[in-house]
């Protein structure tokens, strides 16, 4: 697999945009709910957030085919839309990405991030990787969040 993972930055912003609403169309279908943040966010708001988390981005060809975005708290690394392009899908690369935020986070006793609740391809990539559930958070009627983490020393 010819990839290569990277840090993205301000010129990156409506290419992951792009990207991140593409991914992001399921879940919007699943819960119908389009008014999700992932789905709602602006230009200049992605431009703001790449302006203060770390962004990582997978290129393949020359294309953006994935991304995740992450900073810290105190001693947790809170990692955020974990998203690959629809047809990219199955083949490990949300996978690659957890691994690398958390290589690019050694200062981390623990890192979290959430999903919905009927979300099973996310939680089975998280769950895969070491994350646990810790809470639930009903947001409404068809959509419960699901809050994980992963602790350094537990691997």
């Amino acid at each position: 697999m010819g990839i290569s993972i990277v840090e993205a930055d301000i010129e990156d912003a409506e290419e992951i945009l792009a990207l991140q609403k593409a991914a992001y169309a399921s879940e919007g279908r699943l819960y119908e709910d389009f008014t999700l943040p992932p789905l709602t966010q602006t230009l200049e708001e992605m431009r703001e957030d790449l302006g203060r988390q770390l962004f990582l981005k997978v290129v393949e060809d020359g294309e953006i085919i994935g991304s995740v975005r992450a900073h810290m708290k105190g001693d947790t690394c809170r990692v955020g839309r974990l998203i690959v392009r629809p047809d990219r899908q199955d083949r490990g690369i949300g996978s690659r990405l957890l691994k690398e935020i958390e290589e690019r986070f050694p200062g981390a006793e623990r890192f979290t991030l959430f999903t919905g609740h009927r979300s099973d391809k996310a939680l089975h990539i998280y769950e895969k990787n070491g994350y646990g559930i810790y809470r639930t958070e009903p947001v409404h009627a068809r959509l419960t969040l699901v809050y994980l983490e992963k602790r350094r020393n537990e691997g």
